[in-house]
């Protein structure tokens, strides 16, 4: 009778054992995969950037924007990079050398595929995958005719930038405001 009371109460620990662990398993945290990548990057904001366009020669309007970066962090820790000077001439390239923005259709300009591109261009020019993420702020066109209409050296009236990605710039209407 001892024996077969004994046998019940360990049963029951067993059982009750087991249940326990297989609740606590169920509910533990899945591990994240993406969290670790996360964790290995920091954020390098950008400087505001102006692209002087060239055509005729003659500047016809600039592009303003800024752009930022998702770094790795363990290989920026220890390398200064000059990023500003980097970023300015990959965008040179990119807007004014191979012209990725098409003004007669802007509806048709591919974000994915310029941050892709600077990306790309960026971790071959540096050696390594130091960018994971590029980020694209702000972009936008300002005409020539727009900030001084007659060409001369007095400034005017400053006009709306048109916005090619990010909101809508608030600078122009409050320049345009104190003149």
């Amino acid at each position: 009778m001892i024996k077969l009371v004994l046998t019940g109460i360990w049963v029951c620990a067993i059982t009750l054992a087991s249940v326990y662990f297989s609740v606590e398993m169920a509910t533990a945290p899945v591990a994240d995969p993406d969290a670790a990548k996360k964790d290995a990057l920091e954020l390098v904001r950008g400087e505001s950037i102006t692209v002087p366009i060239i055509s005729n020669g003659a500047i016809s309007g600039y592009f303003l924007g800024r752009i930022s970066f998702m770094m790795n962090k363990e290989m920026v820790k220890d390398v200064e990079l000059p990023l500003t000077e980097l970023t300015t001439d990959e965008l040179f390239t990119l807007l004014v050398g191979n012209k990725m923005i098409d003004f007669a259709h802007l509806a048709s300009f591919d974000v994915k595929a310029f941050r892709d591109q600077i990306k790309t261009n960026m971790n071959q020019r540096m050696g390594g995958d130091y960018i994971s993420d590029v980020l694209v702020e702000k972009l936008d066109y300002l005409a020539r005719d727009d900030i001084r209409p007659d060409g001369s050296a007095k400034p005017m009236r400053t006009g709306k930038p048109v916005t090619i990605v990010g909101e809508p710039s608030q600078a122009a209407p409050a320049a345009a405001a104190g003149h």
